[in-house]
């Protein structure tokens, strides 16, 4: 196996991930000026942020929660990435696959401290990386590769796999894989105050109402421009548009587009990014009616993608023709096939259902996401055209995810990042699609698709692995597993403010950069 290694960065370049990037096709668009009003920056400036995602579990770095932590610039991973699904230093510099290819070596920046004053060591970083492997459900990033990590001296960590592992630097970058203190860890979950890397340091956290933040003076990087940040948690759309126009909000995310094309002018940044997300029904095949294939035909059959796209969501997500999309180089860029009720209806015929034995299924879903109760409705009404009376029924996900695991459910609408966990599309097909995979929801089990995605073990060629992706995606399409419906975008707008962009792998917002204006 050839030994991959990193090049070398300056010690104080920053940490921003990449938002455009031409490899991976990634699209960015702003609308207004530059958001700067007069274009001064405010020196040492303070910054209010209305979040669309809170933490739900003590900002554990092993949940979900790290995420609102990198976002807010807290915590840092030994790599960072972007879309292309090529790692880049972070708090490594180096890394390089040893001998042994179970083995990587990273390198660390010299001279980085906690926010606490504890230096970075490899110790340090090893104890980090065994406490998120060893939790008792792992993130997915790392969960089911066998980690463990070794002090490799005092600037140096070694890391560990039970089979090679061709992409763990890009594992790595996952916000799951973030570097705590060693104190962090006296306490479960770990604490995240006074005990990241990144340029700014918890002073207050406010259950899951707000968090107050400010410069960490000990950066390795760049100085912070503000000094302190307040972010407010807002999980209701509209009311993050409320807090931007009222001035309560310096940053709103997520915003309705309706929402969105209403702040314009120069003293607005208002930004829309290709996102690697996907909106997907999925369909449970491990029991009636979805483990008939015929059944899952008719439901592709019968929803109307580019109405959902252009009309349901009013131009704001791109109907999906398969998995992937046009955020990523080897997404598919075809329009998906037009609805066929008439070939839907003829389908369930022949599945045994029909005006004397009609199919009633519930169709579920989760209100976090603005878009989704919408899809949800239309669906509704695109299946009962078919024949189909789908009961919707929207709640929590964190609650339902135990019975989608344990497929107990018919059908459920998804908004999934197929980068979120891993920015290699290889982490997602493997977790969410093979039949021993962490999270197929789908609960599908296809030995042919299995052994598609079997050289994605050893390849380390991002054209190759790509290649393989895309052969993945159609044989998704031909056994009908689930239906991907849209590709949706993030978005974001600023008022008054400059260094701020949209980041689609979700990881970054406050960066050092990032200023007020007046």
């Amino acid at each position: 196996m050839p030994v991959a290694r990193a090049v070398v960065a300056p010690r104080r370049s920053r940490l921003r991930v990449a938002v455009a990037v031409a490899v991976s096709a990634v699209v960015l668009t702003a609308c207004g000026g530059s958001g700067g009003g007069s274009g001064r920056v405010v020196p040492d400036g303070q910054a209010t942020i209305a979040m669309a995602f809170g933490p739900s579990a003590g900002y554990g770095v092993d949940t979900d929660d790290a995420f609102v932590v990198s976002q807010l610039g807290v915590t840092e991973s030994l790599v960072a990435s972007g879309p292309d699904g090529r790692p880049r230093p972070a708090l490594a510099t180096a890394w390089a696959q040893q001998s042994d290819p179970r083995t990587w070596r990273f390198e660390l920046r010299p001279g980085v401290t906690f926010q606490n004053g504890e230096p970075l060591t490899g110790q340090a970083a090893a104890t980090a990386l065994n406490w998120v492997a060893g939790v008792a459900a792992p993130p997915r990033a790392v969960r089911g590769i066998g980690m463990q990590a070794a002090a490799d001296g005092a600037d140096a960590v070694r890391v560990t796999t039970t089979k090679p592992d061709p992409i763990l630097p890009l594992r790595l970058s996952s916000a799951n894989t973030a570097i705590l203190a060693p104190s962090a860890y006296r306490v479960t979950p770990p604490s995240v105050q006074q005990t990241g890397t990144g340029p700014m340091t918890i002073t207050q956290a406010n259950g899951t109402q707000s968090v107050t933040l400010a410069r960490n003076d000990r950066y390795w990087g760049e100085r912070p421009q503000l000094a302190g940040v307040t972010a407010n948690f807002v999980p209701d759309p509209a009311a993050r548009a409320l807090a931007l126009r009222a001035g309560d909000a310096d940053i709103a995310q997520e915003l309705p587009e309706s929402s969105a094309l209403e702040f314009s002018g120069d003293e607005y940044v208002n930004q829309t990014v290709a996102a690697p997300r996907t909106a997907s029904l999925i369909l449970n095949q491990s029991r009636t009616p979805f483990a008939d294939i015929r059944v899952r035909q008719a439901v592709a059959a019968a929803v109307d993608r580019t109405a959902l796209g252009e009309q349901a969501l009013a131009g704001s997500a791109v109907p999906a023709s398969e998995l992937f999309g046009p955020a990523v180089a080897w997404g598919s860029q075809d329009a998906p096939p037009p609805a066929d009720p008439a070939r839907a209806r003829q389908l369930l015929t022949e599945a045994g259902y029909g005006p004397d034995n009609p199919l009633r299924i519930e169709l579920g879903a989760y209100g976090a996401r603005p878009e989704l109760p919408t899809l949800a409705t239309a669906v509704q009404e695109m299946l009962r055209g078919a024949g189909i009376e789908a009961t919707v029924r929207i709640g929590d996900y964190d609650a339902r995810e135990p019975q989608l695991l344990a497929g107990d459910f018919d059908m459920y609408l998804l908004s999934r990042s197929y980068l979120l966990d891993v920015p290699d599309a290889g982490a997602t097909l493997t977790t969410d699609y093979t039949c021993q995979g962490s999270y197929n929801l789908n609960h599908y089990c296809s030995p042919e698709f299995d052994a598609l995605l079997a050289p994605l073990a050893t390849e380390t060629d991002p054209a190759a692995r790509q290649k393989v992706f895309t052969e993945a995606a159609a044989k998704l399409n031909a056994d009908v597993v689930g239906v991907p419906l849209v590709h949706t975008n993030a978005n974001g707008v600023g008022h008054r403010v400059t260094g701020y962009t949209v980041d689609p792998l979700a990881k970054s917002l406050v960066v050092p950069g990032l200023a007020t204006t007046e």
